[in-house]
């Protein structure tokens, strides 16, 4: 192929070639009908090659005058071609030197026996989308960008950059709009317009990554604070403020210091936690209301917590009866007196209470709650309800007698039902002074109320009984008193069991109950009126016992 492209090749250049129909420096496409190679025309490879006689060699020059630039806006058609003009040699544009000296024609040369033709309808590949933009003269043309120093990116002439990165403005938009016009009036397809660099994006880009940063950093210090940190804590033994707090039986550490967190006692669930788990008897909690103060250290208020005089609970000895109970009720919950055993007495079904008990407490018993407020600790404050404090201590007795399984064992001891049981350890906690006499005296209600008892003929005789029956706690009863008063609670006058319990039974007195002992105690009596209590299998036991006990009391 020669310099200027038009080398005995197997086909044309395409038309798509950038460099077709180049027309000189004003980037004309050649007129119509006109050769698009200055005139020479189309080889054909079909015909045949001619000799060149004559054909004038490359590199001289013509003196002629330069032509300016200002002669190229068109083409003249009474001019002759190359007559002088700049024409592109050497694959570039004239430079103002002197006019190349025409071509003759070639005889060999298939170009140049083609003949000009004006006039002729041909293509115009410039003015298509897909069209290559039509060249343009040295001194307007832009340097092709440079590929990057430091990352070696190269965009190519048709790449260029990102609106966003290009740094361009609004003045310079405006400056290649008007630039712009000139191309849009010839036709030509231009590049598209550069895209407004956008501020708000950049906010946007640089507001996200900071909150990124921000919400990583945030997380990762209190990821850090949970498993390594110290947990927060108040310092020192709290504020004046009280507070008070109930922990409810069987409460975890967390749920106490959760607890303790809600009053404002101590500063985080976890201060106590570490507290707890630091501190030897700190599993020894019990349940119960608390008076503590504000503010303390998780160390300060597992201390007071473990100290007696921080409970504001209500304790309830073993053997207590209900009437006792009430009072101590309306007393802390600060209401008139007899407040909580009217509740007792109108709305005993609704507290509670097991189905077994409900079935079996007939007419004749005093109190349906009696031997069901089971005797223990219980959180109670100014301002609950006297009714929530009963459920809670019914509730426990049905748990503490359903753990023992009452119902069934009520079967094994010839009972009628597990409220007979309940009512035998009521007797034994009654009578009994010591739990060394509890198995004992069991067995002296079981033997008694025997069908073949023939000693006492299924009569109990029981002071106890005697006593609840008037509310009081004597020693000394007068058998007048006793011969002559009727009420089926009067064990000297009625055989049998008393109609129901005559106080709370505890544990010890309930186990005694359920496994009595086998040594044929059939009597007995507190020789010295208090602690001690003798044991006697026959009637003439029985009356050396009772001598004693007359003896040690003057009586």
């Amino acid at each position: 192929m020669t310099e200027y492209g038009r080398g005995p090749g197997s086909e044309p250049w395409h038309p798509e070639d950038p460099l077709y129909g180049d027309g000189g420096w004003g980037g004309q496409q050649g007129a119509p009908g006109q050769p698009p190679y200055g005139g020479q025309g189309q080889y054909h490879p079909q015909q045949p090659q001619q000799a060149h006689p004559q054909q004038q060699p490359y590199g001289e020059w013509d003196a002629g005058q330069e032509q300016p630039y200002g002669h190229q806006q068109g083409y003249d058609p009474l001019q002759a071609q190359y007559n002088g003009s700049p024409q592109p040699h050497e694959g570039g544009w004239d430079t103002g030197q002197a006019g190349q000296v025409p071509y003759g024609g070639d005889p060999a040369d298939p170009y140049g026996q083609q003949s000009a033709a004006y006039g002729e309808e041909r293509p115009d590949f410039y003015g298509t989308p897909e069209a290559y933009p039509p060249p343009e003269p040295p001194g307007r043309r832009r340097p092709a960008p440079e590929p990057d120093r430091e990352t070696g990116w190269d965009p190519g002439p048709d790449q260029g950059e990102h609106a966003f990165f290009a740094g361009g403005d609004e003045d310079e938009d405006a400056a290649d709009a008007g630039r712009g016009s000139r191309s849009e009036r010839r036709g030509r397809g231009g590049k598209k317009p550069r895209k407004r660099r956008s501020g708000c994006a950049c906010l946007v880009v640089a507001t996200v990554f900071a909150g990124g940063i921000g919400g990583v950093g945030y997380f990762g210090y209190q990821f850090y604070q949970d498993r390594f940190g110290t947990a927060p804590d108040y310092a020192g033994d709290g504020i004046d403020t009280k507070a008070t707090v109930t922990i409810d039986k069987g409460a975890t550490g967390g749920a106490i210091g959760q607890a303790l967190k809600d009053a404002g006692v101590v500063k985080s669930v976890d201060a106590f936690v570490s507290a707890q788990g630091k501190n030897p008897e700190g599993q020894k909690i019990q349940a119960g209301v608390y008076t503590l103060k504000k503010q303390m250290s998780a160390a300060s208020a597992l201390e007071l917590m473990l100290s007696p005089k921080s409970r504001n609970n209500l304790i309830i000895p073993e053997g207590k009866r209900n009437a006792w109970v009430y009072e101590k009720i309306d007393e802390r919950l600060e209401l008139d007196k007899g407040t909580t055993k009217n509740i007792a007495q109108k709305d005993w079904k609704k507290l509670g209470l097991p189905q077994w008990a409900v079935n079996n407490i007939g007419s004749k018993v005093k109190d349906p709650l009696e031997g069901f407020l089971y005797p223990s600790s219980y959180p109670v404050a100014k301002g609950q309800k006297p009714e929530d404090v009963l459920k809670k201590m019914v509730s426990q007795a049905a748990e503490e007698y359903d753990e023992l399984g009452v119902e069934a064992k009520a079967k094994e001891l010839k009972l009628k039902n597990p409220f007979e049981l309940i009512t035998v350890a009521s007797l034994v906690q009654a009578e009994g002074k010591t739990h060394e006499d509890f198995r004992k005296m069991a067995e002296v209600i079981y033997n008694r109320l025997k069908p073949g008892n023939m000693e006492t003929v299924g009569f109990l005789q029981f002071d106890s009984t005697f006593n609840y029956l008037m509310g009081q706690s004597e020693i000394k009863i007068s058998e007048k008193e006793i011969k002559t008063n009727p009420d089926p609670y009067n064990t000297y006058k009625h055989t049998g069991l008393p109609p129901g319990p005559i106080g709370n039974p505890g544990e010890v007195a309930m186990k005694a109950a359920l496994n009595p002992s086998k040594d044929g105690w059939l009597y007995f009596v507190a020789t010295d009126g208090m602690n001690k209590t003798e044991f006697a299998k026959t009637h003439a036991e029985f009356l050396r016992l009772k001598e004693k006990f007359n003896a040690s009391t003057g009586g």
